[in-house]
Parts: structure tokens; sequence; C-alpha cells
């Protein structure tokens, strides 16, 4: 009796010690329950949500949540106010997929936190732009935001042209040979050449030397986030533990933040030896020498009271941010116009045009040029974008037509379903690269397209992207002729944090 009435008192005694956060709590839960009565959204049943609905296979997953928003959001948009809601356990989630949802959440500039499930992503990156949030995201992101002007960023096309030949090589081993090639890990490991050299100052070597621990922690350090993330039961700690995540997760980890250490310093060194490190970052030293982002942070370091951990968090940052996204898009890219030779055909055109029989690496003023390539990138981006999910939480109470969502609530942005809306899309469905003719892209909204999301917290790479991938698709097409094996929607995309096809990018190779 005296141990039922200590246990008792206990519960009392937690009840009291948090009854602030039970009670707000209670308020959270009956303001999101309000808010999705109005809003569709598959079944689900207390504590667990709609969690038990989860399809284990991610295939089968990326399917299903696919299924429940042609159900939920596109069939009805108006009627759905742009949104779906689903109950990850006990958290609630709202899907925004039209621009007029969309555009209330992204163009917000107190609306910029991430979800808490993302915290799994500050172990391996720190406080990088990625995962900072409020006045913290707001200084960091004016910090960095002169590392990605045009004037710096076009020092880095010569390497684009350099290690895109290298892939050219590789490619070549495989042309016209009939041979079926997966070009995705290839890809891949070229674009984290190029994040490599331009970010870190130094060369990976990953297309030549495949053993690497830096590059397969990178990419399991992915999955694993990705694992945590989409599976609400890794979130409890005791679980995330036994499962042995959390070991292989802390370990590779280790791995990667001290290769990025390493580099800091032989960077360092470097830049002391040239009498880099003596004052402030001057205009003639970004115009007359090939800084990668690290060294201007390096030179920036000082006046701005940055740490070295600082340095790695945003390095390791645009490392996990640059490589795999845009690998992901050229990839894709490449595959679609392997499916239409039709428009593969108009790619060649304006190679042609550009080069004629010129054998040099693609210059800024060329790549200004590629007008259709450009197109067809975009449309790749539209089809099939490379950060499937863009979410937030709210900071404020959020009204979206005469629904309120509350504050704290969980919002995931999707830019696929933007990107399918028919009534901005002539042919949604389809790799249609024409739906980027300068009249139609005047008359669409613009976050009906957010392959690099929008508003104040958009993509700080997204100039870098456009012209690494038109740089190196210029590159691949003037040399080959590519016929994809798997049609869509066959190859079907696995919305993981960066997409990827289920089944590579497998295709054939004939030289032209």
């Amino acid at each position: 009796m005296a141990i039922l009435l200590a246990f008792l008192l206990c519960i009392i005694f937690i009840i009291l010690d948090n009854r602030r956060k039970i009670t707000d709590f209670i308020t959270y839960y009956s303001k999101a329950r309000k808010a999705f009565s109005k809003i569709p959204g598959p079944p689900s049943i207390p504590l667990f949500g709609s969690a038990h609905l989860f399809k284990w296979n991610v295939m089968k997953f990326s399917y299903q949540v696919e299924e429940w928003g042609r159900k939920y959001l596109l069939a009805d948009p108006e009627k759905s106010h742009g949104m779906w809601h689903l109950w990850a356990g006990p958290v609630p989630v709202i899907v925004c997929g039209t621009h007029e949802s969309i555009r209330v959440i992204l163009e917000s500039n107190s609306n910029i936190t991430k979800p808490h499930h993302y915290q799994i992503l500050e172990k391996w990156l720190g406080t990088g732009l990625v995962i900072r949030t409020n006045n913290d995201w707001h200084a960091r992101r004016k910090l960095l935001t002169p590392a990605f002007h045009f004037n710096i960023l076009r020092r880095y096309i010569p390497i684009f042209g350099e290690q895109t030949q290298i892939l050219l090589n590789i490619f070549d081993e495989h042309a016209d040979t009939n041979e079926i090639v997966d070009v995705f890990p290839l890809i891949k490991r070229c674009g984290l050449d190029i994040i490599a050299e331009t970010a870190m100052g130094t060369r990976l070597g990953s297309q030549t030397h495949h053993n690497s621990q830096y590059i397969d922690a990178v990419y399991r350090l992915s999955q694993i986030a990705w694992d945590h993330i989409r599976f609400p039961w890794l979130w409890l700690k005791p679980i995330w533990n036994i499962s042995g995540y959390a070991n292989e997760f802390n370990s590779k980890c280790e791995i990667a933040q001290n290769f990025t250490r390493k580099v800091i310093e032989q960077r360092r060194e470097a830049l002391e030896e040239e009498g880099l490190l003596d004052g402030e970052v001057t205009e003639e030293q970004v115009k007359t020498k090939k800084l990668a982002l690290l060294d201007l942070l390096l030179m920036m370091q000082k006046a701005n009271a940055l740490s070295d951990e600082e340095l790695r968090a945003e390095v390791d940052t645009f490392m996990f941010e640059g490589s795999d996204t845009n690998a992901s898009a050229i990839g894709f890219t490449l595959w679609f116009l392997g499916q239409h030779p039709e428009y593969q055909e108009k790619v060649h055109e304006e190679i042609d045009e550009i080069f004629g029989s010129d054998n040099r690496h693609p210059t800024e003023e060329d790549i200004c040029r590629m007008v259709y390539i450009e197109k067809c990138y975009k449309e790749a981006l539209r089809m099939t974008p490379p950060v499937p999910i863009i979410a937030r939480q709210l900071s404020h109470d959020t009204p979206i037509g005469d629904v309120v969502l509350p504050e704290g609530m969980t919002v995931i942005v999707s830019p696929v379903s933007a990107s399918r809306d028919a009534r901005y899309w002539e042919r949604p469905e389809e790799f249609y690269p024409n739906h980027f003719d300068s009249d139609k892209q005047a008359a669409r909204d613009s976050y009906s397209f957010i392959p690099f999301s929008g508003g104040p917290r958009n993509c700080i790479g997204q100039k870098f992207a456009v012209l690494e991938a038109k740089s190196m698709l210029a590159q691949i097409f003037r040399r080959f002729r590519i016929e994809s094996i798997d049609i869509w929607p066959a190859n079907r995309p696995l919305p993981e944090i960066i997409l990827k096809p289920s089944n590579g990018f497998k295709v054939q190779l004939y030289r032209r």
C-alpha cells in the first residue's frame, strides 16, 4: 500500500511539475484537431496516428504517399485548401502542395524553423546553414551570401570542365559496346569531386579511387538520417540506440568530420603561406584567385569570430547539400533525354552551334548560350525535384484560407505536387521541355516551380547548381548520344532526403 501511495504521489508531482507543458500540449492538440477537421487526410488511430499504415518498403511507401497526395489534394485543390493532413505517430503534419498554400509558408520571414526530427542532422552538420533558425540563420545567411556571388562562382567553371572530362573518359570505356551501364554512381562521384574542390579546395579523386572512408561515410550518413526522419519510432532514444543506428551514425560522423577538420588545417596553412589571412577579403583577391568556399570562410574567420567547428559545419553542409542533389538532377535530365531522341537531337543541335568542332571546356559565355539545355534541366527538376520534401515548424499560428495552423505544427511543402498541378502545367505527367518557354514561364506563379525552395530560405547554392549542370550536360551530350533502358515511370524515383532512381540510370552510350 505504501509503495502504491508513493507511486501515485510521484505521478501527481510529475503532472504538477509539468502542468504548463501538459496544458500547452492539450491546447495544441485541440487546435490541430480543429484544423484537421477542415483538411482531408488518411485515417488515423490514437497515439499511432497513420504510422501503422506506412509501407516498410521505400518504393511502396513512395507510391503510398503519392496516392494520398492525389486522393486528398490534387483531386480538388480548392476544397482541400491546397493541403492534406497526416498523423506521423502522435505528431500532426500538414502537407502543402499548391502554390497558394506553399506561398504562405515559404514567403514568411518568421516560419523558417526546421522540425525537430531534422535535429538528427545536427550531430553531423552542426549548426550549419541548413540547421540554423531565427536570428542565427539570418545572420549566417547574410555572412555566406557573398561567397555565392556570380563573380566567385564563375571561377569554378574550369573545375566543372576538368572533373567532367574525367567522367567522359570513364563513359568512353563503355561507349559503342552495347553494354548497359548505370551512370548514376559515376555522376555522383563526379559531383562529389566538384564539390570537394569548390567547397574545400581539395581534390578528392573519388572518380578514380573508389575506396574512400569519407565518401562511404557521407553516403551512409544520408541513408541513416532519412530512416530516422521517416520512421517515428526511431525518434525515441532507447529504440534509436538499441537499433544499431546510433553507433553507426556516430562513427560515420567522426570519419566525415575528422576529414573536414584535416582539410581546414591544410587550407589554413596554405593561405597563411600566401599571406591571405592578414586582412579582409578584397575584390581583387576574389577576381584573381581560385578561392574555395572554405578559403573565403577562413579569410573571414577572424573578423566574424567564427570557430573552426562553425567552419566545419558550413563546409560539411555544402558538401551534403551540393553533391547528391545536383547529381540526382543531372542524372534524371540525362535519363529523360535518353528516352526522348527528339529532345536530345535539339540538345545536340544547340551544342554544335555553340562549340562547332572546338573541343574546349565550356566557358561562362558558352553556358549563357545554353538555352535549350537549361529548359531540359528545369523540366527534369520539375518532374523529379532532388529535394522532394521541404519542412518547416511553425513559429506562430498561421492562417491559410479559413484554416488556422497552430504554432509548433510541422508543415511539409511538396515541390512534386506543385509541379504536377494541371492548372498550370500543359502536360503535368510528361517530360516536356517546352514548359519552360519564356512566355509560359512568365504566365505561371513562381511558387508552382520550387526545386530550390522559395522565399527567404531558398537554396543559397542554386546558381552554382545551374552552372554545374549546364556545363556537365553540354560536355556529356557533345561527346555522346544516349539511350535509356528503363522508361518513365518504370524507374520510379525514391523520395529519400535526396531523390534517387529506384533502378539507377541504366543507359547505353554511343559516340557521336
